[in-house]
């Protein structure tokens, strides 16, 4: 095989608020914890096991700005990115992270109203500023 892939797909809830940082030029990035659930039942004992997993999650610009006006704690997101890994220094020593960069991403469920009180919000949001959802005409994506 000639080339490589770096390609993620995750569906989970978000473990806190989307937290913005502004740069000068106009760039936003926002990042987020994102968990996604394991269930098996163990053989032996029979008993239902639960494992959480806790990913990093980067998203930048316009996708960035959706995600703060339009998600929450709590909310079940679908997302497509790359895995980055980088390092960094906190009072001298060397830390190192994982991150999930999204390229795309659908709103599966969120708390925050998007339009009339009776509407279940559920807009889908991609990164290439498409977008799949036919009663998007007031939306700004």
């Amino acid at each position: 095989m000639a080339g490589t892939i770096n390609k993620v797909i995750l569906i989970g809830h978000l473990g806190d608020e989307v937290k913005m940082y502004r740069f000068d030029e106009g760039n936003a990035v926002g990042r987020f914890p994102l968990a996604t659930n394991e269930t098996y039942t163990n053989r032996q004992t029979g008993e239902r096991v639960s494992n959480t997993d806790w990913h990093n999650v980067v998203v930048r610009n316009k996708l960035a700005d959706l995600c703060e006006k339009y998600l929450s704690k709590g909310d079940k997101v679908y997302l497509e990115g790359r895995i980055k890994n980088r390092q960094y220094e906190v009072e001298g020593q060397k830390r190192y992270t994982t991150e999930i960069h999204v390229q795309e991403m659908t709103f599966l469920s969120t708390k925050k109203e998007l339009g009339t009180p009776n509407e279940q919000p559920q807009p889908p949001v991609q990164n290439n500023n498409q977008s799949t959802s036919s009663e998007d005409d007031d939306l700004p994506f």
